[in-house]
């Protein structure tokens, strides 16, 4: 009997019983209940949506590095020679990213709401619109438009994955519109299509404007004194119709901090350039440019009539 009680001890010790609070056992989970079931539904979409937003995640790393890498090369514009080749390589690593990296996330966005995803992909897809700005403005002194982004996002549903759509045909599908209505013209034309919103177009703009203040200062080691103007006046104008926004976002107020400091430091440069130029050895305007703000003198009314 001994024996027994023992037997029993140990097996309650290692293999104990489950209880509820009132200290009776709990009842098996009866799967076919329709709780269960419904629970079960649930769990396997939210395993689902996580895995999508993993995949998401990783597809927007990809497009983040390679948006670098376009806005380096674009970068070399300064001191190249061939601008022309330059420009024709970035197009081509532009391409490359639309057909290998958007369109997948275009496929997983099938027949999802993208704004349910687009934290996911929302840093590789402002990377991407900073690096096209890059391009178009290297280009055509100009700022790529909405339309023209959302237009290289589209893709065909079943064939030519790779290829973007036919601008005459599709130019309907470009205007930025409700998830909603954008799924169902996407279904009824064929296409899939990675959704650009303005908020998003806003933000990749915005981080343009440090970009050009680096070209406008590498452009002077280049000996081009010109462009450091031409990019302040560009920089203005940017920074005039951001201001005539009123509160849009957190992340727009502070991109628009970062856009009156790279004005800042273009505008010095050209005040340096203007005022200084001929004081300064061409082969040090470089050095003296890219010191910090605070260090590059500036004169004042006061200080000249002291002087």
């Amino acid at each position: 009997m001994n024996n027994v009680n023992s037997l029993f001890m140990f097996v309650f010790a290692f293999f104990p019983v489950k209880r509820s609070r009132k200290g009776e056992p709990k009842v098996p989970l009866d799967e076919n209940s329709p709780v269960i079931q419904a629970f079960r539904l649930y769990q396997s979409e939210l395993d689902t949506r996580h895995d999508k937003h993993e995949r998401l995640v990783k597809i927007s790393r990809d497009i983040t590095i390679d948006s670098k890498r376009t806005i380096f090369l674009l970068q070399r514009v300064a001191g190249s020679d061939s601008e022309s080749q330059v420009l024709d390589e970035a197009a081509e690593k532009l391409e490359q990213i639309q057909k290998t990296k958007f369109v997948l996330i275009a496929e997983e966005l099938q027949h999802e709401d993208p704004y349910r995803f687009i934290r996911a992909y929302s840093p590789g897809l402002q990377e991407y619109i900073e690096a096209v700005s890059f391009f178009n403005y290297i280009k055509s002194k100009k700022l790529v438009s909405l339309k023209a982004i959302q237009q290289d996002l589209i893709f065909p549903k079943n064939s030519d994955k790779g290829q973007p759509c036919d601008p005459e045909n599709q130019a309907e599908k470009v205007q930025s519109q409700e998830s909603n209505s954008t799924t169902s013209q996407s279904e009824q034309t064929g296409t899939i299509e990675v959704h650009v919103p303005p908020i998003e177009y806003m933000l990749g703009v915005a981080d343009l404007t440090g970009e050009l203040m680096r070209l406008a200062i590498n452009s002077v080691g280049a000996g081009n004194l010109d462009i450091p103007f031409e990019v302040c006046d560009f920089l203005r104008k940017m920074q005039s119709g951001f201001q005539s926004f009123s509160y849009v976002s957190r992340d727009v107020k502070r991109k628009l901090q970062t856009l009156n400091q790279s004005l800042r430091k273009v505008e010095t440069a050209c005040y340096t350039l203007k005022v200084r130029g001929s004081e300064i050895p061409k082969h040090m305007l470089v050095d003296v440019l890219s010191s910090p703000f605070s260090d590059i003198h500036m004169y004042t009314d006061d200080q000249s009539m002291d002087e």
